[in-house]
């Protein structure tokens, strides 16, 4: 599941096109199918938060991973099928994305405005403790869980931080943030579980990467809790199900 730190993880894709001029340029997206930046240099690829941008010449091409998407990178053989919404080359490397929640190119000038919403970034250089802080305490009464899944107060948390974060500072995901006594100690806690994972694909929470034993509660529905072994509980929350939700009914209050 993409959050923070596998966006942070897919801007390595600048160690393949930047400083490379591109040879190909498939867009997949009817708005901006007719887009072609063949024949620009890719100067950047960064993240913010959960979003990618990937700056070629004077366009900016943004996408967001949503819950399946994923961009893929190597030598020609990449495969490219029908859920490619782009298709990047650069001589012999290819750069596919797929199942991109959302794909947009614009002007490299203005793509700052499509992130200007954001709280502080997790993994970003001008990350701001005080300020990501200042955001969760806002709204008192705002259950914990929803707080830190708002990407306007800091930026990066998903729904497995979310769901490791409640358990390792002992509240349930939907009691109030004014449950937690040191906030500033909650988000400095969300900094190091982005930044120990960010160069991870399989995240782990525990400190134990063995297969089956890397998080605290997430996806562990009905298995042991690893502290005092109860039963972990499961719930699921949105419109559709969209959030979910795992704690332990003892280690959390």
């Amino acid at each position: 599941m993409p959050e923070g730190d596998t966006v942070w993880h897919t801007a390595i894709l600048r160690e393949h096109l930047a400083g490379r001029t591109l040879t190909r340029c498939d867009v997949r997206v009817p708005r901006f199918a007719t887009v072609d930046l063949t024949g620009h240099a890719v100067d950047e690829v960064l993240s913010r938060g959960k979003h990618l941008f990937i700056r070629v010449g004077p366009a900016s091409i943004h996408s967001h991973l949503k819950m399946d998407g994923s961009w893929r990178v190597g030598d020609r053989p990449v495969r490219v099928d029908h859920r490619a919404r782009i298709v990047l080359e650069a001589g012999p490397v290819r750069a596919v994305g797929v199942d991109l929640g959302v794909l947009e190119i614009g002007d490299r000038d203005r793509d700052a405005t499509a992130v200007a919403h954001l709280g502080p970034d997790l993994l970003g250089p001008d990350w701001d403790a005080a300020r990501a802080a200042a955001n969760l305490t806002a709204r008192p009464g705002r259950p914990l869980a929803e707080a830190l899944l708002d990407q306007r107060v800091l930026a990066g948390v998903g729904n497995v931080y979310c769901n490791e974060l409640c358990f390792v500072t002992g509240h349930l995901p939907t009691a109030p943030v004014s449950a937690v006594a040191d906030p500033h100690r909650l988000v400095a806690r969300a900094r190091d579980m982005l930044w120990i994972n960010r160069f991870r694909w399989n995240r782990c929470t525990t400190g134990d990467t063995r297969a089956g034993r890397q998080l605290w509660v997430y996806g562990r529905a009905g298995q042991p809790c690893r502290r005092c072994g109860a039963p972990i509980r499961y719930g699921e929350s949105g419109a559709a199900g969209e959030r979910v939700t795992y704690w332990c009914p003892v280690c959390q209050r």
